[in-house]
């Protein structure tokens, strides 16, 4: 239990930023396409990385990264890419930079960002109970590995399995707050 005395995912009460980001975002069902995208970049740049350096930087993310805005994104040239390695206030690693844009391009090939949500809530399993606690929660799940499959296959990179799981966790296509947590269950 917390000094609020909520009781939190064990994850969450290490620092407020996490807090914060439990309490009001993580899980919460996402359905807008542009925030969906803003999402799987960040996942993506987290892989190997805490998720507190992610939350630390996120607002230099999106004024890097145009808001995310996918079709503004996806317009980015290799005058970008410089650009976005000589940022100190995101991660600036090429293959991430590159993949975040080869992801914008990918969604906007979809058609619209309502497109990209619909895809990706297509994978979105069955409502399940909560998890008692972590060790009940999964790195990937068979719906992430065809997430990732299909994701790939569209021309996404940077979204193997356990980053697509993460993405569901985030976005609320999965409830993987424990059963304990006092974050209220929320309807897809």
């Amino acid at each position: 239990m917390s000094e609020d005395g909520r009781v939190r995912c064990p994850w969450a009460d290490n620092a407020e930023i996490y807090r914060n980001y439990h309490d009001n975002e993580w899980g919460r069902p996402l359905r807008d396409g542009v925030a969906l995208f803003e999402r799987m970049s960040l996942e993506a740049f987290q892989s190997g990385l805490s998720w507190l350096i992610i939350l630390r930087k996120r607002e230099n993310f999106r004024r890097a990264f145009a808001g995310f805005d996918i079709e503004q994104v996806a317009r980015y040239t290799d005058a970008d890419v410089q650009r976005l390695l000589a940022d100190d206030g995101i991660v600036r690693n090429r293959a991430k930079i590159e993949a975040t844009i080869a992801n914008a391009r990918a969604a906007a090939d979809l058609g619209s960002s309502a497109d990209l949500s619909e895809l990706l809530w297509s994978f979105a399993p069955p409502p399940r109970p909560r998890p008692a606690d972590p060790s009940e929660i999964p790195s990937a799940t068979a719906e992430s590995k065809a997430m990732a499959k299909e994701l790939k296959r569209r021309g996404f990179r940077f979204v193997g399995p356990t980053t697509a799981y993460a993405l569901m966790q985030a976005t609320g296509m999965v409830d993987d707050h424990i059963s304990t947590c006092w974050v209220a269950p929320t309807t897809r």
